[in-house]
């Protein structure tokens, strides 16, 4: 297993507790350090926390489905989220579990997505309403074009890395964007803008409420 995820404490503690069943054969706290580990380590599961800093977990997928696409994916993550959940399974994760999970069903969730089945925890709320998006954020009309635009891209998973090649702009613009956008939103974190941009998405694929 390697183990991807900020909080050092809770690390240690699934390190001690996965070890009796499972070798751990890397620990990271953030994204880019994981990208340069997964070249350089065998491991058959990662279990990725979704909100690394930098780039987070929705982010970092593509790229580790790029790098080591056979390497099974366990997103470990405190968002008991329906839309999180459903979108890092589209982009390539094969199992999604909250962190307050007993240790008992992680063992089980390791097991599953190891044996190549898919697993998506029961405490995890059923599938989102549709919702027409001026009903689902208000704010979304006070976004430009061009913020919609990023929006958008956010929303297919792009980083801003990404998002600055596709658009023409500078890394740094698309970083102002995204931080204008977080206050026209009302967002306090970058996660909190993924999940944002996934309903934006969701709501202009469903088109027109009636």
């Amino acid at each position: 297993l390697i183990l991807a995820d900020d909080h050092h404490l809770l690390v240690e503690s699934l390190h001690d507790a996965l070890s009796n069943k499972f070798t751990v054969v890397g620990v990271v706290h953030d994204g880019e350090t994981l990208l340069e580990l997964l070249p350089v380590t065998e491991a058959d599961c990662l279990l990725l926390d979704i909100g690394l800093p930098g780039r987070n977990g929705l982010e970092l997928l593509p790229d580790i489905r790029r790098m080591r696409p056979a390497l099974k994916v366990l997103i470990v993550t405190q968002h008991l989220d329906r839309i999180l959940a459903d979108a890092v399974i589209q982009a390539g994760a094969n199992g999604f579990i909250p962190k307050d999970s007993g240790l008992e069903e992680l063992e089980t969730a390791i097991g599953e997505v190891l044996a190549g089945k898919r697993y998506l925890s029961p405490r995890v709320p059923p599938r989102t309403q549709k919702v027409g998006l001026g009903a689902m954020h208000p704010a979304f009309a006070q976004l430009t074009p061009r913020q919609q635009e990023i929006m958008r891209l956010i929303g297919d998973g792009k980083s801003t890395a990404d998002i600055a090649q596709i658009t023409g702009l500078s890394q740094r613009t698309v970083g102002f964007h995204r931080s204008n956008i977080r206050k026209v939103l009302g967002i306090d974190s970058e996660l909190g803008l993924a999940r944002q941009a996934l309903l934006f998405r969701m709501a202009e694929e469903q088109g027109p409420q009636h």
